[in-house]
């Protein structure tokens, strides 16, 4: 057949054939459709996901008047309303409790976060994702906090307008009792804090939470600890103190001349010289091991915030800069927080529970949060727990005094840390009560307060005996 003929014939036969293809505008329609469903699709999900966002966001006429979220009321452990915002903002009655719970609530300049009410602003306002905020005004949002307005109040009266901080939890639930930051000021009655820079300098700070002090003397337990597991004989040494002693390439002074003592002497009078040599004699590798594994370097994250890390690098240090580190000076750094979590891992067995502020939320009889308690794992062998509580109860007993601790079963370790610069050494005091009905662990931080012990007990007596005083209310 002629190729031209045959080309002719197929195109005869297509020509007779039908093809139901879909029209331009028919597959617009279906990419249209399908764009709206994804469309969709990511609106559902990104509302479920950041809804109780969107609902606090600051414009929002549901939940804000003149700016100040309407978020009902927080109250302490014992019930005391500390902040009323269900219209507006009012602070407690009480100037020292507005003046101590300033560093957690915040202040109306926003200068200083209210993290609380941001964190649980959706449950306050009584928001849910099928409900909305309907029922707002009708029924009232209320927030009770770990804290005691009284054991607060007391800690702030204790510092006595010092710079410093003071924390108490129970390291069985992770409550915390006690959470004050100096310098502070009233909410209602603000100062003039650029005019005073002295005065106020860091107070917009959370000093508990988010600052970071060179220890001192109390990071000798981070040496205890590591030479406990590391030094097989370290019960049974004895090391000889005369004032003084040369590691590599300087003279590590002491605090006083001990003379002969053993390893739990050296803790109890916190021998420089007995754990210089063991800092040495432990190494940098071993060091830094034991801070990053009780924690130092660790932050935790709760009810909206998370604590500043403390640090401790040595592994660029001469022998006597490692004698240092050991002793608490050098470069490094705990956190308040973080280090008394560390107190009640050691009155605990070698673990303790996560630190909290927020122990309920509730809207209306609905409970829209409700605190659990957290572990934070292991941090101590639980028989080098045993034998440093019991160290350090012993230097409670023969050094720093029962009377301190409220008559309660105690253990404590001190610190003096040396600022530089000419200034006064921060005053630093750790520790724990190891009793069934008030298992408190504790640190009070003193800037420039001079010796730990003798500036941090009398705080320290009079916040655990409010603290005793609440829980037994409780």
């Amino acid at each position: 057949m002629d190729p031209d003929a045959y080309l002719c014939h197929l195109a005869d036969i297509f020509n007779g054939i039908t093809v139901n293809q879909p029209s331009f505008s028919a597959i617009v329609a279906i990419i249209l459709a399908g764009v709206l469903l994804l469309g969709m699709g990511v609106i559902v999900v990104r509302y479920f996901i950041d809804s109780p966002d969107w609902v606090t966001f600051q414009n929002s006429p549901h939940v804000y008047t003149d700016g100040v979220m309407n978020s009902g009321k927080i109250v302490d452990r014992s019930g005391t309303v500390v902040l009323d915002a269900t219209n507006g903002k009012s602070y407690a009655d009480s100037a020292s409790l507005r003046r101590s719970m300033l560093h957690l609530l915040g202040d109306r300049e926003g200068n200083i976060t209210p993290f609380l009410l941001q964190e649980y602003g959706s449950e306050l306002v009584g928001f849910d994702r099928i409900n909305g905020t309907y029922s707002t005004g009708k029924r009232e949002g209320r927030m009770m906090l770990t804290v005691s307005a009284d054991v607060q109040r007391t800690a702030l009266a204790a510092l006595d307008g010092r710079k410093g901080t003071v924390g108490v939890y129970n390291y069985k639930t992770g409550e915390i009792l006690c959470a004050v930051s100096s310098p502070t000021y009233d909410p209602d009655d603000v100062p003039d804090v650029e005019g005073n820079p002295e005065t106020y300098e860091g107070v917009y700070v959370n000093r508990f939470l988010h600052a970071t002090y060179t220890p001192g003397s109390v990071f000798k337990l981070v040496t205890a600890a590591a030479a406990l597991d590391e030094i097989p004989d370290i019960g049974s040494r004895t090391f000889t103190c005369e004032g003084s002693a040369v590691i590599g390439d300087e003279t590590i002074q002491c605090n006083g001349v001990h003379g002969t003592l053993n390893f739990e002497e050296a803790l109890a009078h916190s021998c420089n010289v007995v754990f210089g040599e063991i800092a040495a004699e432990l190494g940098p590798k071993t060091l830094m091991r034991y801070a990053e594994q009780v924690g130092v370097t660790r932050r935790y994250s709760f009810d909206g915030t998370t604590t500043a890390a403390g640090s401790f690098d040595v592994s660029n240090a001469a022998e006597s800069e490692l004698a240092w580190a050991g002793i608490g000076q050098y470069t490094d750094q705990i956190n308040p927080c973080q280090y008394m979590t560390y107190m009640g891992a050691i009155a605990n067995g070698g673990s303790a529970a996560e630190p909290f502020l927020v122990k309920e939320v509730t809207y209306g009889d609905s409970v829209k949060y409700k605190a659990s308690t957290s572990s934070t794992g292991r941090l101590l062998d639980s028989t080098t727990a045993g034998r440093l509580a019991d160290m350090m109860h012993n230097a409670v007993v023969n050094v720093y005094g029962e009377w301190n601790f409220a008559g309660l079963y105690a253990g404590g370790k001190s610190g003096t840390a040396e600022n530089g610069g000419g200034k006064a050494a921060n005053a630093v005091f750790a520790g724990f009560l190891q009793d069934s009905d008030y298992p408190l662990a504790f640190i009070v931080v003193v800037e420039e307060g001079g010796g730990g012990a003798s500036v941090c007990t009398p705080i320290l007596s009079q916040v655990l005996s409010a603290c005793v005083v609440a829980m037994d209310a409780d």
